[in-house]
């Protein structure tokens, strides 16, 4: 029994197209755009890095919304008990996979890296600011992987909204 309006599906669909491009369109942006132009203006590594963590705090307070658009995209699709937009297993496995990705980097590691940074960039002295860096790169480089994994898995997920979406129209059997 379907319970939902067209319109509300209409709307829906178009939100939870729009998060998936503000997760991955502004990911593509900070790693194509953002931090290439970043290293080549800011006078320092220390100016450019905090810039940097600023504006991936922002991205990921976007992230945040994409996800509760996500989430509650999918609710309401898997809800309507349309055949149409139904709530496959695939999409709703990588769903939450982006989640907790994104859960970990946001509560968890992306804290705990500014935080590192933040005490690599105070010290002065060069063998205490050296181990410093090597603690802050440790974590960091697992975190920029993370990001990567959440990009990929953005544009999987995407491909297969694409997929459904002309095999709805008849395009692609």
């Amino acid at each position: 029994m379907q319970r939902s309006s067209r319109w509300g599906l209409v709307c829906c669909l178009t939100c939870e197209w729009l998060a998936l491009g503000v997760w991955v369109g502004g990911l593509l942006v900070l790693i194509g755009a953002v931090i290439p132009a970043v290293f080549n203006t800011f006078g320092g590594q220390d100016s450019g890095g905090f810039f940097l963590t600023r504006a991936f705090e922002g991205y990921n307070r976007f992230v945040i919304g994409a996800v509760a658009v996500l989430c509650a995209g999918t609710w309401y699709r898997w809800w309507s008990g349309n055949q149409d937009v139904a709530v496959s297993r695939g999409e709703m496995a990588l769903l939450v996979g982006m989640t907790v990705i994104a859960g970990i980097i946001i509560l968890w590691l992306h804290p705990l890296v500014a935080s590192l940074q933040a005490q690599a960039f105070a010290v002065k002295e060069e063998a205490a600011r050296k181990a410093a860096f090597e603690a802050f790169f440790r974590i960091h480089m697992p975190v920029r992987s993370l990001y990567m994994v959440n990009l990929v898995l953005g544009i999987v997920l995407t491909g297969i909204k694409a997929k459904r979406a002309l095999q709805r129209d008849g395009v692609v059997t």
